[in-house]
């Protein structure tokens, strides 16, 4: 049976931290808008900032749909699944908010991740979520599955990159917009800092 929680911390915080995969979902606030669902990892780069808040890096990638919809209404959904272990699934609902390069918070964002060095996956924003609601459900369908690893190839594919060509490759892909023409990424990136 599902619970709600008021906040992020000791299990459920010891859970979230110890996943190494998880998912996020947005929606446009347009009924016919494209909603979104995409898989995080790379070990060291997401956070509980405090009891309400958590953070994650927003590398390159071919599109901007998670930008897009956070700037249009701020929905967002977190979900970890226990993959190993006891049965579990957790899931944030909030309000979430990219903070880019350019942003006086940026930099004190970015310490808060000192296990990851950003530089070679082409950081786009820090994406901030200050939870609504906290949800645990039992995750008995959840398949055991293994981790083995982080894949190298994000990193060994944008550490070739500069912030100009950089630029140049989400202009290409056309990330200052999402599929449904909302505003993404701006570009071109600040510099790196």
């Amino acid at each position: 049976m599902g619970k709600s929680y008021e906040r992020i911390d000791g299990r459920l915080r010891e859970f979230i931290e110890a996943q190494q995969m998880f998912f996020t979902a947005t929606a446009p606030l347009d009924e016919n808008g494209t909603v979104n669902l995409s898989p995080k990892g790379l070990t060291g780069s997401f956070v509980v900032l405090d009891e309400h808040r958590v953070a994650y890096l927003d590398f390159a990638g071919s599109n901007a749909e998670t930008v897009a919809h956070l700037r249009e209404n701020g929905r967002i959904t977190l979900m970890w699944c226990a993959f190993q272990g006891p049965p579990n699934i957790v899931r944030v609902h909030g309000r979430g908010e990219p903070v880019f390069r350019d942003d006086p918070r940026f930099p004190e964002l970015l310490a808060r991740f000192p296990d990851i060095d950003p530089s070679p996956h082409g950081l786009r924003a820090i994406i901030v979520v200050t939870a609504e609601r906290v949800r645990d459900s039992c995750g008995y369908a959840v398949p055991y599955m293994t981790y083995d690893e982080d894949r190298d190839l994000h990193g060994r594919r944008f550490a070739r990159e500069d912030d100009a060509s950089l630029s140049a490759y989400f202009a290409k892909r056309d990330i200052a917009q999402s599929i449904d023409g909302l505003p993404g990424v701006p570009l071109p990136l600040p510099p790196s800092v």
